[in-house]
């Protein structure tokens, strides 16, 4: 995870791109100088940092599912729910369900959990364009291949790898 520049997602673990599922997985750096103003002596993530970890779990799912012919961008937050402190090194399980897509519109839902436990979860709605229409598609591949997003395993039928 480099907070910095965005990047959310170390690694792609598994994907069904036909159930409209995939699961991800990121651990927070030690050091960020998001750290400095948030908070001193009691370093977390921001919450609008972990809304942006799902929205791009979320982002990675479409592009699969549409076989990377449409890029979602972020059109709203709906009920979303920070439940736990993330902090410094945490191990983050984050997961993206396509809940529905057509229109040039995408739906899903995000979750993120920790050692177990449940840290935050939300809907949240794309608006989607055909990535020819973008200068994104090489960068968007790019990214993809970094963390593995070609590569997952399989989800089975119970939503594990």
């Amino acid at each position: 995870m480099l907070l910095e520049y965005f990047q959310m997602i170390d690694r792609v673990t598994a994907l069904d791109p036909g159930a409209g599922r995939l699961e991800a997985s990121s651990t927070v750096p030690a050091d960020s100088t998001v750290f400095e103003g948030h908070f001193p002596g009691m370093p977390l993530v921001p919450g609008v940092l972990l809304i942006e970890t799902m929205a791009q779990a979320s982002g990675f799912l479409i592009l699969a599912h549409s076989r990377f012919a449409h890029m979602p961008f972020l059109m709203a937050v709906d009920k979303a729910k920070l439940r736990d402190f993330v902090r410094p090194e945490d191990a983050l399980a984050i997961g993206a369900e396509l809940v529905h897509e057509g229109s040039g519109f995408a739906v899903t839902k995000g979750t993120i959990r920790s050692a177990g436990k449940p840290v935050a979860d939300c809907q949240l709605k794309f608006r989607t364009v055909p990535l020819g229409d973008t200068p994104l598609g090489p960068v968007i591949r790019r990214r993809a291949a970094e963390v593995g997003l070609e590569g997952a395993a399989p989800l089975d039928q119970e939503g594990t790898s």
